[in-house]
């Protein structure tokens, strides 16, 4: 293991991060809209963890300045699990050091950030999940608009990281071509990307194009400039931070004119980050056709489709989404619709927006959306959660497998898009990879069963007989980068009440799942380090 090599790479995360913070510096001056007054509060953390940054980025890079080896697996490896590990602490600190405050007390009393807090919310932008503590984001005595900035500014990074760390920085030789096929599982893997440090620039630039024309659009839409971007890094990072506390209902209740069109513009840009930006540069190359030719695409946008219909049709008959406004059952269809497809595309794409209450939904509805957490986006895209491509790659191995138990002498290939799989292990490390998620899913459960105390659930005026299932959809929430979930962290809840202990668990469960499992995980096995 060449620890000097991993140091220098290191050095140039930190400075990535200090580059990325200077972005949120402007927004302290009220000239530029958001901040009521200068906020000197935000100028002094921000260039506090800024100087911090730099000096980090600087001693990495001292101490291995003499590293001029070759990036091979596991240096490649540690590299990508330590940097989120190091981008997590370090962006922290402008939580920290801006004295932000996470909400107020029953007098009124600001709650100052704790640690945890600030890791947890640190870890939620860069692992694109959306999940918060912060109570009161509207209070700019508790969070300065800069602040506010930068913490969508992390769900912009970390989105962009899973395009570009993973192949632009690493992508050299056999390391880049391991990680990228851990990232993105299936047989075209490989192929799609022999030239993958040209590939991941190209789709860089369709990410920052993407934000770019969604700024624009939410903007033309009503929005102001420091809501469109922040919403805009929100959607296509799918992490789901907002700046408001009720997320894109706020502009429902505030009576914008365009709100509709706001709702359905974040919706195409959701599916469209939740799709494979391989298949998405493919359009640009080879025409639209290319996108239905994908096997993923089509059963990603045939498991929209058809969940949007199952919850817009329970919810009709439960009146989910009935309220006195509506003249008759056509303006509740249309509502039922809007609000419908948002939330299975947001849950979906693992983004996290909301626009409507689905805690309060028929029980079949929370049920499909509980379900919905475990799929997850298409592989090669800024969403989170197991991937379409798994659950097809499953299926189809489970089917092998009943077909092996009647004809145990038959040999039939693993196909996909009627072609063969040449990887001959694919379907097992795939049953592998769902066996960890469930390990992992169920261990962490019964941890936040057994520590966290009652109150949790009572102080938030929740029963505490749903500490089972609040408790299991937490987990899926941040283990699938979802970030709300049901209950207790409902779509109009947080994760402000539960325990430190809670909260570094959710951070570790939010960096497992954003990373595959196996780049976290072996950083905890001995041998990993290992020379030999």
């Amino acid at each position: 293991m060449d620890l000097r090599l991993i140091s220098r790479l290191l050095g140039i995360v930190a400075w990535l991060i200090g580059l990325t913070m200077a972005f949120s510096v402007p927004w302290v001056w009220p000239a530029l809209g958001p901040a009521v007054e200068f906020e000197s509060d935000g100028l002094l953390g921000l260039g506090i963890s800024i100087a911090i940054c730099v000096a980090v980025g600087a001693l990495l890079r001292f101490w291995g300045r003499d590293a001029h080896g070759s990036l091979y697996r596991k240096e490649a490896m540690a590299v990508v699990g330590l940097s989120w590990f190091l981008a997590t602490v370090l962006g922290a600190l402008p939580f920290l050091l801006s004295g932000a405050c996470r909400g107020r007390d029953a007098e009124g009393q600001p709650i100052p950030m704790t640690i945890a807090d600030a890791l947890f919310e640190s870890q939620s932008g860069f692992s694109t999940t959306g999940a918060t503590v912060l109570t009161a984001i509207e209070d700019a005595e508790l969070v300065p608009r800069s602040l506010l900035f930068w913490r969508s500014s992390t769900h912009f990074l970390g989105g962009m990281g899973i395009i570009v760390l993973f192949v632009a920085i690493l992508g050299q030789g056999s390391a880049g071509k391991a990680l990228m096929r851990a990232e993105m599982p299936g047989p075209s893997a490989e192929n799609s990307y022999s030239r993958m440090q040209q590939a991941a620039w190209s789709f860089a630039g369709l990410y920052f194009a993407l934000n770019a024309i969604l700024t624009a659009l939410l903007w033309f839409e009503g929005m102001t400039v420091f809501d469109a971007l922040c919403h805009a890094f929100g959607a296509m990072a799918t992490g789901g931070f907002s700046t408001y506390d009720t997320s894109l209902g706020h502009f429902e209740k505030a009576g914008y004119a365009h709100a509709v069109a706001i709702d359905y513009t974040i919706v195409v840009f959701m599916i469209l980050a939740g799709s494979n930006f391989a298949v998405l540069y493919g359009v640009f190359v080879h025409g639209p056709k290319s996108m239905f030719r994908d096997v993923e695409w089509r059963v990603y946008m045939a498991t929209i489709v058809g969940v949007t219909a199952f919850v817009v049709g329970y919810g009709m008959f439960h009146r989910d989404f009935a309220h006195p406004g509506h003249a008759d059952r056509w303006e509740e269809l249309r509502d039922s619709t809007r609000f419908g497809l948002f939330q299975v595309v947001s849950i979906m794409t693992t983004t996290g927006f909301g626009t409507h209450d689905f805690n309060n939904w028929n029980s079949f509805g929370r049920g499909v959306l509980f379900l919905l957490m475990f799929v997850g986006g298409c592989a090669g895209s800024t969403g989170g959660g197991l991937k379409v491509i798994r659950h097809v790659l499953f299926l189809k191995a489970l089917w092998l497998e009943i077909e092996r138990a009647f004809h145990p002498s038959v040999v039939r290939p693993l196909r996909l898009g009627g072609k063969p799989v040449e990887d001959s292990e694919l379907g097992h490390n795939v049953i592998v990879y769902f066996a960890l998620i469930l390990v992992i899913f169920v261990f962490s459960w019964l941890f936040i069963v057994a520590v966290e105390p009652d109150r949790t659930w009572i102080e938030g005026g929740h029963p505490r007989e749903n500490k089972l299932i609040d408790a299991a959809t937490s987990v899926a929430a941040t283990l699938n980068n979802i970030g709300p979930g049901l209950g207790v962290v409902g779509a109009t809840e947080n994760y402000a009440r539960f325990t430190s202990a809670t909260k570094l668990l959710f951070t570790l469960l939010m960096m497992i799942g954003r990373l595959e499992i196996f780049v976290i995980v072996v950083l905890f096995v001995p041998g990993f380090w290992r020379s030999h």
